[in-house]
């Protein structure tokens, strides 16, 4: 099971009436062992982060952004290369970001993902001796005795956890049906390793929300709970494998998908065993096209599938990188065509493999396909409540249907978009997005002049920069998976066009909601008679206003900008009096030194303040 056990932590004792937290994830402070661990992780943000502010803020306000554009593929190399080499070295939580990274093939440069890209298979390996006290303190007994036989070379090692395969006993094959499996161990000790990486995240969250642009938009510490919250509830192995039986029943009679069964009698909070689905894993191109299988169909599949999931479901697989997807081939003909697994019976995925050549999503239609999407490693799922579900939908369809008005309306409904943002210039901007760039897949929009996005930046970046945007919670873990599911597919078919992946969908959604149009119309249309009925009365009451004088106008977007003429008039004013020291101190340099010296050191402070005023304040305009 490739990369199996990832983002599995070892749990921790918990404290009464703490909600299940435990001790080390509640104290901040890392073990003695591990603060230099928490140390090399703190050292690493803070020097990106002075990289950052230096060539993408200090330099342009210099007049080098030359410089920065310059340096900046080469620097992403580095950055790239140095987080590689922190992530092998300390595994944990650093793992999954660099996983997620690796996943971004759609907005990071190939400098960052193809560095990133193996990452997940680089992890030594945990030596079976102490991996066996593991397993059979939580077993209650000798591996010897809980399985006919257990194989000491494991089949994938990840940061947190690592698998091997197993035969059942035959007891157990006779109750379960199962005969191989694979049995999931936590690492001794990953509890401690992923409180050190929680509290070092929650300190990079304190720095970030310094900086105003971060601040207004982003509760990054919560971002940090959220995922916090979310870690503590994968170490518990039964947590995930009530959460696989869960996304079985969901999918039982969708052929497109399959899950493994979980052997409950041989599971615990830090091991789990299932049956063996290993297959192809879905990034595995070649191996792919060697089995006769089109890797864009598998993206267009697993697309739907991931629709499905949020839209109907409201339970998303939340870590959807290669390493927890395969895609098993499928025969066509027979009652039970699947590929033997060791897995006896597969519920829906193996049963009735007459029906896998048709698929249940609309942007397929009725294609013929020859594979299966299995998913493994449900320790890190959302769930989508139904306000959510229902912003997403009116997003979805308001994209699809090239729609400024309705995306706007979907961004608030979310919770995006703040309720008392000015809007009329957003839906001007998407309105020209949509003519130029909608439509257009990943590959076309490379093909793009970068002129044409520097303009449109030049046009429309500040307004977008003054909207009052926020993320809202229960958002981390959807973003985490809609962002993976891009990036991979268009790692499988780079001319992947989301466009064509969200309008048959969107479609579905409007017929699906067509039993409702009547009574919105209704209700539309009482709406505009109440309207009608009360604007004279309305108009009645602005023209007393207008004679009382008691209207008032917002000029507060205009005071936003006459302060920052004023601070741009300060810092020029403090740029001249730098010169003017700078230079009268080097005339008086060799006729009176002293004061020379004191006119040129002193002329630093009128340059720190014409460089750095205003800076990180770039807020509403």
């Amino acid at each position: 099971m490739t990369d199996a056990g990832e983002g599995r932590f070892a749990a921790p004792p918990t404290i009464p009436g703490t909600g299940g937290r435990s001790a080390a994830a509640r104290d901040p402070r890392p073990a003695p062992g591990h603060r230099a661990r928490y140390r090399r992780i703190l050292n690493f943000a803070a020097r990106e982060f002075l990289k950052v502010w230096w060539y993408e803020l200090v330099l342009p306000r210099l007049g080098m952004s030359s410089v920065a554009e310059r340096t900046r593929g080469p620097r992403m190399q580095r950055f790239a290369r140095r987080f590689h080499v922190l992530a092998v070295d300390l595994g944990g939580l650093m793992i999954k970001v660099g996983q997620f990274m690796s996943s971004r093939l759609d907005v990071l440069p190939p400098e960052i993902t193809a560095e990133l890209e193996g990452l997940q298979d680089e992890v030594p390996a945990v030596p079976f001796a102490d991996l066996r006290v593991v397993a059979e303190a939580e077993l209650g007994m000798p591996l010897t005795r809980a399985y006919a036989c257990f194989d000491e070379t494991p089949v994938a090692a990840a940061s947190l956890g690592q698998a091997h395969r197993a035969r059942l006993s035959e007891q157990d094959a006779a109750d379960t049906g199962l005969d191989t499996v694979v049995v999931k161990v936590q690492r001794p000790g990953i509890d401690e390793i992923v409180a050190v990486d929680l509290a070092a995240l929650r300190r990079v969250a304190r720095w970030a929300m310094r900086v105003r642009l971060v601040s207004d938009r982003v509760d990054a510490p919560a971002l940090v709970e959220e995922f916090a919250e979310t870690s503590l509830e994968e170490i518990d192995y039964l947590h995930e494998a009530a959460s696989a039986e869960r996304f079985r029943e969901n999918f039982a009679d969708d052929p497109r998908v399959d899950t493994p069964e979980i052997v409950w009698e041989r599971s615990t909070r830090r091991v789990l065993t299932l049956s063996d689905v290993t297959a192809i894993k879905i990034n595995d191109i070649d191996a792919l096209r060697a089995a006769g299988i089109d890797p864009s169909q598998v993206a267009d599949v697993f697309a739907e599938v991931m629709f499905d999931q949020v839209f109907t479901h409201s339970f998303v697989h939340a870590d959807p990188h290669p390493g927890n997807i395969f895609v098993t081939p499928v025969l066509e003909a027979g009652p039970s065509t699947g590929p033997s697994t060791g897995s006896g019976t597969h519920g829906a995925g193996s049963g009735a493999q007459g029906e896998g050549a048709e698929s249940q999503g609309e942007g397929a239609g009725t294609q013929a396909r020859n594979f299966r999407l299995t998913f493994i490693d449900f320790g890190m799922m959302a769930e989508v409540p139904d306000n959510l579900r229902n912003g997403l939908r009116t997003l979805l369809i308001a994209v699809a249907g090239r729609d400024s008005r309705g995306l706007v309306a979907a961004a608030k409904e979310i919770g995006v978009l703040l309720p008392s943002a000015d809007t009329n210039e957003l839906e001007r901007a998407l309105t020209a997005l949509f003519a130029r760039f909608g439509g257009m897949g990943f590959a076309e929009l490379s093909t793009v002049d970068p002129r044409e996005f520097t303009a449109f930046a030049d046009e429309f970046g500040d307004m977008v920069r003054s909207l009052p945007l926020q993320l809202p919670e229960n958002m981390l873990l959807l973003i985490r998976a809609v962002s993976l599911t891009s990036g991979m597919c268009s790692g499988l078919n780079p001319a992947f066009n989301v466009w064509d992946a969200a309008e048959p969908y969107a479609g579905r959604l409007l017929r699906d909601e067509s039993g409702n149009l009547i009574q919105d119309v209704a209700k539309r249309a009482m709406a505009t008679a109440a309207v009608t009925m009360r604007l004279p009365q309305r108009i009645d009451n602005i023209i007393t206003r207008i004679d009382d004088g008691n209207v008032s106008f917002d000029t507060s977007r205009l005071e936003r900008r006459l302060d920052r003429l004023e601070g741009l008039a300060r810092r020029i004013a403090s740029g001249v009096l730098f010169a003017a020291m700078l230079v009268g101190g080097a005339l008086l340099v060799t006729p009176l030194p002293p004061l020379g010296i004191t006119l040129i050191c002193v002329s630093a402070l009128p340059l720190l303040h014409a460089v750095f005023a205003g800076m990180g304040r770039r807020g509403p305009r």
